[in-house]
């Protein structure tokens, strides 16, 4: 049964698996483990572990029957595909000196992973490599992936970082089990069915090295028995640092699997303490070895905050690649509208700041007899025209608007608005481009929502700089600046996602995506900064930036998939809106970052830098982003000409 009820969470790692060892009676395995230990799924042998197919050929001289755990036919379809998760033999080695070690570990890797297949289970685990060098054992895994159907291939990858900084990829000590898995994926191509299947030990590497896990395919964490500390009562708990880091699992939706023998002599309990642990133990007989520990890792589940009310709204949105709108060629629609109104904190912080744009526009002994022309430049349905006059109201200023918009249909939802509202007096509706409207008056204040997951994406600054001679000399601009940031993500689930397409167009267009399972490698940098009015005697919205990011030492290595992206903008003075993850706006949910693929990922060691280049280039018809980078590796520039991905002017 699920470790329990969490308000919001349909996740996978809701459910607890126990690894086991080889048992023929499969449906005594099943029975035991999920009737009587209450596990959800058991990782299971599904090969007799004395079994070496060299062996058996001498024996019988011909093939026999299978040494498999039981008949496809004891377990229903669904038992099998539900609730067991292949082991493979552990004793294979395809990387051994020995060849008859080594061709028996081929054969039977392959025959149980047909086996798996023929059963429908939806994942197998592999063992760990046996040492740094897995080119052989990574080449007969890519085979079998090549004509896998859905089934999931998770590599046992032992939780292991030394603090040595000058660690030597190629020297005998594994240091860092990270390297093992990159190069098992390099070797298979970043196959979307290859998976990580992390071996928890007692001592856990730093924050920053667990930290890059959480980019990677990582779909169950096996956590053993002899990790687990024991409390005052004699049960068994988790250091702090574990805890964190099982908490970190729940989050991102992996699954834990209990493994070992149990390593604490658990006291006969009375009633009193059996009614406060949840039928634990039935008149003092402990029903399942490894029951205390479940129970343990259920209460860790357990006390987790309910998922706010937005990040709810976000799940289905969590590493989904969005492309991002087109606001200018493109006219949006009721629903985009409806779900950008809802962002109730944007428009609080739009009153603000427009509250203080009047308030210093206009002194307090003039606010009953100068009126303040305030124009809202791509007003769509209105919402930051009504944020305007309850900001003139709140501050005892009087104002007169003109609702600016291109959409024909968003100006008959604004007409009925006006009306509705009562507001004919007040506002004035205008039908056209911003750009090409000639207006009988100049503006105090211009107010805009232009802005873009990546700030300037959704062409800000070719659109204010198109309406500033709406605004007068000394008129003020809301938003008076954004700039845009970067910093490189590990995200390998984006990469597969825009790999699954086999284009070099996709790897070139920037998505819009709620990003969470990545792993931020460096903290964002600034890139472009656009300012308005804009004065300066150079009108060209052109930019190039490069960027150097350092990442931790005590990381270890790291790939990088590509670059999140975000904005912070002011809208006026103190008064600030973005998405930056070390400033963001709290509560707000119009913007979801934007993601900067890369064609091939980079691999970074420690102490190397990433040198980045990013463009924006404009042309009389669209503007495009292009990308590389420089260091430690070079990579194309990316979009080159706008060829793949361009926003339309």
């Amino acid at each position: 049964m699920p470790l329990g009820e969490r308000a919001g969470d349909k996740s996978e790692s809701r459910y607890c698996g126990v690894e086991t060892q080889f048992n023929d009676d499969m449906p005594h395995v099943l029975a035991f483990n999920l009737s009587h230990g209450s596990f959800d799924f058991v990782v299971a042998p599904l090969m007799d572990p004395a079994y070496r197919p060299s062996l058996m050929q001498k024996e019988s001289g011909v093939s026999g029957v299978l040494p498999f755990a039981g008949s496809d036919l004891v377990l229903s379809p669904s038992q099998w595909s539900s609730h067991v998760v292949g082991k493979i033999s552990p004793w294979i080695d395809l990387d051994s000196e020995d060849e008859i070690l080594r061709v028996d570990s081929e054969i039977t890797l392959k025959q149980e992973i047909a086996w798996a297949s023929h059963l429908s289970l939806q994942a197998c685990l592999l063992p760990a490599p046996k040492g740094n060098s897995c080119a052989n054992y990574a080449r007969c895994v890519n085979q079998i992936l090549q004509g896998l159907n859905s089934m999931q291939l998770w590599l046992r990858i032992p939780l292991v970082k030394t603090d040595n900084d000058t660690m030597d990829v190629n020297s005998s000590n594994l240091d860092d089990s990270w390297e093992i898995w990159n190069s098992f994926r390099l070797l298979c191509e970043h196959h979307s069915q290859l998976s990580v299947a992390l071996d928890v030990l007692n001592s856990l590497p730093s924050a920053n090295s667990l930290g890059r896990w959480f980019g990677e395919s990582v779909r169950a964490a096996i956590i053993s028995t002899d990790c687990f500390l024991t409390n005052a009562r004699g049960y068994p708990c988790l250091s702090k640092r574990h805890q964190k880091l099982v908490s970190g699992f729940f989050n991102h939706s992996i699954q834990i699997v209990l493994s070992g023998e149990p390593v604490h002599s658990l006291p006969r309990i009375n009633s009193d303490l059996a009614a406060n642990n949840n039928d634990n133990n039935v008149d003092g007989v402990q029903k399942h070895p490894l029951r205390p520990y479940l129970d343990y890792v259920g209460y860790l589940y357990q006390r987790m905050d309910p998922l706010p009310e937005q990040e709810r709204f976000e799940l289905g949105y969590r590493d989904f690649l969005q492309s991002p709108l087109q606001p200018l060629m493109d006219n949006l629609e009721a629903q985009t509208y409806e779900t950008f109104e809802k962002d109730t904190m944007k428009y609080i912080q739009y009153q603000r700041a427009i509250c203080k744009a009047l308030q210093d526009r206009v002194p307090d002994d003039k606010a009953s007899s100068v009126t303040t022309v305030l124009m809202v430049v791509g007003a769509g349905r209105g919402p930051l025209v009504r944020a305007s006059l309850q900001a003139a109201e709140e501050t005892g200023r009087k104002l007169k608007v003109y609702a600016v918009e291109k959409n024909p249909n968003a100006v008959v939802t604004l007409h009925s608005l006006v009306k509705l509202e009562g507001w004919e007096n007040i506002v004035s509706i205008i039908s056209s481009d911003m750009r090409y409207w000639d207006a009988p008056e100049k503006a105090d204040i211009l107010v805009s929502e232009l802005l873009g997951s990546f700030g300037d994406n959704e062409l800000s600054p070719e659109c204010l700089d198109g309406a500033q001679r709406l605004l007068k000399d000394d008129g003020i601009s809301i938003p008076s600046s954004y700039t845009s940031f970067i910093q490189p993500v590990t995200a390998s689930k984006l990469y597969n996602d825009v790999k699954s397409h086999n284009d070099v167009a996709h790897f070139e267009t920037a998505y819009v995506v709620k990003l969470h399972n990545i792993a931020r490698l460096a903290p964002p940098q600034p890139v472009f900064t656009f300012i308005h009015p804009n004065r300066s005697t150079d009108k060209s919205n052109n930019r190039y930036t490069k960027l150097q990011f350092g990442v931790s030492s005590d990381t270890g290595s790291a790939m990088i998939h590509g670059f999140a992206g975000y904005f912070d903008a002011v809208l006026y003075k103190e008064v600030h809106l973005g998405i930056e993850p070390s400033t963001s706006t709290p509560n707000m949910f119009s913007w979801f970052p934007i993601f900067f693929p890369l064609r091939t990922p980079i691999s970074l060691h420690p102490g190397s830098s990433l040198e980045v280049h990013f463009w924006r280039c404009c042309r009389p018809s669209k503007v495009w982003y292009e990308w590389s980078v420089t260091s430690p590796s070079s990579s194309p520039i990316h979009n080159t000409n706008g060829r793949s991905y361009w926003v339309g002017l």
